[in-house]
């Protein structure tokens, strides 16, 4: 795997932890994006009534330092315990783990992003997923769910 690419990122459900908002939120110690990331998801993820900006961190899905979700996170118990490294090496794919998943954006990325792990390998699916989350005016780097670039303002559209 490139030496520049955390390992600890790969996600086994197919969200690339690389460019994930509460990951880089965490990595640049912005606390107005985790004030903003708190405010979307509260309520909106099992046991998250009382998420603050303090809550929004994760270091990728495979490290020890985990967002609240990620935590309880199904897919990731389920991989586990079928000792695969992702559901791209599941003959189920899509189950009802997927079918149900909470964050319609992300379930959107998991549906288009396990296939494509399938077919290509993981090294070559990070290097695309992080090519996908670049901006595609000035290179800035994106996270799932952005509409704007921070950085020049263009509209995207990654997922």
């Amino acid at each position: 795997m490139n030496a520049k690419i955390n390992p600890e990122f790969a996600a086994p459900c197919g969200l690339y932890c690389g460019v994930c908002a509460v990951q880089l939120a965490h990595g640049t110690d912005n606390r107005r994006m985790k004030e903003s990331l708190a405010d979307l998801f509260r309520g909106k993820l099992p046991d998250s009534g009382d998420l603050t900006a303090a809550d929004i961190h994760c270091r990728g899905c495979l490290s020890g330092d985990l967002f609240i979700h990620c935590t309880r996170c199904p897919i990731r118990s389920c991989t586990k315990e079928k000792h695969y490294e992702g559901c791209h090496e599941c003959s189920d794919f899509p189950c009802p783990l997927i079918d149900e998943f909470p964050i319609p954006v992300a379930k959107k990325v998991i549906l288009r992003a396990i296939p494509h792990w399938r077919e290509v390998g993981t090294e070559r699916w990070i290097a695309d997923e992080e090519k996908r989350y670049r901006c595609p005016q000035c290179g800035n780097k994106l996270f799932r769910g952005a509409q704007r670039c921070g950085s020049c303002r263009t509209v995207v559209n990654p997922d």
